[in-house]
C-alpha cells in the first residue's frame, strides 16, 4: 500500500503550508456549523476540501508553489508579530525593552542594573535609561 501510494504521488505537488492553513479554516469551518441555521459553511467547506484536494494532487508544481509564496509573503509578517509578541511577553519578567530614539529598533536590556547607557546595535545610538 505504501508503495502504491508513493508511485501515486510521485510528480504531484503534496501538501505544503497553504494546504494546512485551507485545512485548518476548513476545520473551524466544520466545528461551527452545527450552531448555524444555513448551508452556507457546508458549500464553503466542501469547496475547501475539492481546492486542497485539487492542489494537493496537481502536476503543476511551478504553479502551486507560486500559489503558496504568494500565501507565505502575506501569512509571515502576520505569524512575526504574533511570535514577537508571545517572546516579549515571556521575557518581560527578566527584560525591559525600549525603542532607539533615532532608528525606533527595539532593544532588550536585563532588569535590575540601575541606570545605564544602552547602545543600539543597528545604529550605535546611545542613550541612557533607568531598568
Amino acid at each position: 500500500m505504501k508503495a502504491w501510494l508513493q508511485r501515486f504521488m510521485y510528480g504531484r505537488y503534496g501538501a505544503d503550508q497553504l494546504n494546512m492553513a485551507l485545512m485548518i479554516l476548513f476545520l473551524v469551518i466544520a466545528l461551527t456549523t452545527p450552531f448555524l441555521k444555513n448551508n452556507i459553511p457546508l458549500i464553503l467547506n466542501l469547496v475547501l476540501i475539492v481546492l486542497i484536494y485539487f492542489r494537493m494532487f496537481s502536476r503543476n508544481i511551478s504553479k502551486r508553489y507560486a500559489e503558496n509564496q504568494k500565501f507565505l509573503k502575506l501569512w509571515n509578517p502576520i505569524r512575526n508579530k504574533f511570535h514577537f509578541t508571545i517572546k516579549h511577553t515571556k521575557e518581560r519578567k527578566d527584560y525591559r525593552f525600549y525603542k532607539c530614539p533615532s532608528c525606533k529598533q527595539k532593544v532588550r536590556v536585563p532588569k535590575g542594573r540601575g541606570e545605564i547607557t544602552i547602545t543600539c546595535p543597528k545604529c550605535h545610538t546611545k542613550f541612557d535609561k533607568r531598568t
